[in-house]
Formats: C-alpha cells, sequence, structure tokens
C-alpha cells in the first residue's frame, strides 16, 4: 500500500511538470529612451533591465557602449564618410551614432529576437518624420561569429570591407573570445592592404578576461593598443577603449 501511494505521489509530481515556451523568457516592453553624447541626441527603443535569458543581453543598453560612444562623439572627424560594421551591435545605439557621420554603418548581431528591436531602431532614424533622420546607409545584418559563411555574405554586399570594426562591451563570455578574434582578424583582412582598425570598449569584469582578450589578439597576430585618455569608471567598472590592427 505504501508502495502504491508513492508511485502515486511521484506520478503526480511528473505531472506538475510545466514546459515553457522560449517566448517566457523575452522580454520585449522597450521603452523610448534618449541618449545624449556630446552634441548628438539618441532616441531608441531598449529595456532598462536585463531579460531572464542569458543570450538577450542585447536588448540593453551596455556601459561599454557609452564608453564607446563618448569616445566617438569626441574624435568624430576620423569618421566622417567612412564605413563600419559593428560586431554585436544590440539595441544599435553606437551604429545610429556612427551613422550621422559615416557612409555606411553594418550593424550586427546573433540573435533573432535582439535583430528585431535592431532593425526598429533603424526604422525609428529612417522614418522620414523623424528630424534626426539619417541619410546614410545603415542596415543589419545577422552574424554569429567565427561563422565565415556569414562573413563571406556581409562582405559580398558590402565589397571592399570596412575602415572601422566597432565592439562595445561584447567580451564577457571566455567561450566567445576566439571566435571574436577570428571574425575580426577576417574583417580586418578583407581590406586587401588598405587601413582597417578594430575599436574595442572594453569593461573589465574579470582578471581571467582581462589577460584572455590580450593573449587571444596575439595569438591571431594582432596588435592591441589602448587609446590614450580613455581608461575610466564606467558602470562601477574599469572601462577602456582599444585598437585592434594586423601585425
Amino acid at each position: 500500500m505504501e508502495e502504491r501511494g508513492n508511485q502515486l505521489k511521484h506520478e503526480e509530481e511528473e505531472e506538475e511538470i510545466v514546459c515553457l515556451d522560449a517566448s517566457f523568457f523575452v522580454d520585449d516592453n522597450y521603452q523610448l529612451t534618449k541618449f545624449t553624447f556630446g552634441s548628438q541626441d539618441i532616441h531608441l527603443f531598449c529595456l532598462h533591465s536585463a531579460s531572464t535569458d542569458f543570450d538577450l543581453t542585447g536588448q540593453l543598453v551596455w556601459p561599454g557602449a557609452m564608453l564607446l560612444n563618448d569616445y566617438l562623439s569626441k574624435n568624430v572627424k576620423m569618421l566622417q564618410g567612412c564605413t563600419v560594421i559593428e560586431l554585436g551591435s544590440g539595441v544599435g545605439i553606437t551604429g545610429i551614432l556612427c551613422s550621422r557621420f559615416c557612409h555606411k554603418v553594418v550593424m550586427t548581431d546573433h540573435n533573432e529576437e535582439v535583430l528585431k528591436i535592431l532593425k526598429k531602431n533603424i526604422e525609428l532614424h529612417s522614418c522620414p518624420e523623424n528630424v534626426s533622420s539619417i541619410s546614410h546607409e545603415l542596415v543589419a545584418e545577422k552574424l554569429e561569429w567565427g561563422n565565415t559563411g556569414q562573413i563571406n555574405e556581409i562582405l559580398r554586399k558590402h565589397p571592399g570591407g570596412f575602415d572601422f570594426i566597432l565592439g562595445a562591451d561584447i567580451c564577457f563570455q571566455q567561450s566567445s573570445i576566439p571566435m571574436l578574434f577570428d571574425s575580426v582578424r577576417q574583417l580586418l583582412r578583407a581590406r586587401e592592404g588598405r587601413k582597417c582598425k578594430f575599436i574595442l570598449a572594453y569593461v573589465s569584469r574579470a582578471k581571467t578576461m582581462d589577460s584572455m582578450i590580450i593573449i587571444e589578439a596575439s595569438k591571431l597576430r594582432m596588435k592591441m593598443k589602448e587609446v590614450t585618455g580613455t581608461r575610466c569608471i564606467v558602470g562601477n567598472l574599469e572601462g577602456v577603449v582599444f585598437e585592434v590592427t594586423l601585425e
């Protein structure tokens, strides 16, 4: 009798298990938010707190993006008429700022949900009713780091490569670093000898990551140079801007 009772209890516990749909983890309650960098005001949709899904970090504006945008807003001359590709664009705050000065900006992310809000923000800034509407080319592409096929497709659409590769607060998962730097190397080499830089706004969250990015860059024959005057505290963490080039 006791054994039968335990069996029934076990069956009841099994019946209580609920399989959650993927949409359960998605928070799309985006808020239109204003950001100011120098003389540039940017309005875009984003979340103000993290989603329950680690893979949806791109729905937020992270401290590294604030650091990079502050740096770029003070150095707009280097962006004038250039072509830019951004890795891990998230909601697009950096790419949208660059589009005010650049000839072409390609923003990328690997997550389909993040790409939705990224494209929504592109539409917002491409709308004729928007007084700050941009006339330069601004597009979103899917890119999983290390995916040579996707990189080649982007380069097919945008032949000749890019003047700058940008990344803001994208070094937070150790397993992704080799793939990130592999993608950067492919994009740097696409310039066929012409000058190209990877500008990385890095926020230090772990000593192991601090050393890992230096080691990975060196392994792929890249030179990392700290940009003078950019080391500062962002979001209670230390941040810095690096310029990365092929040796």
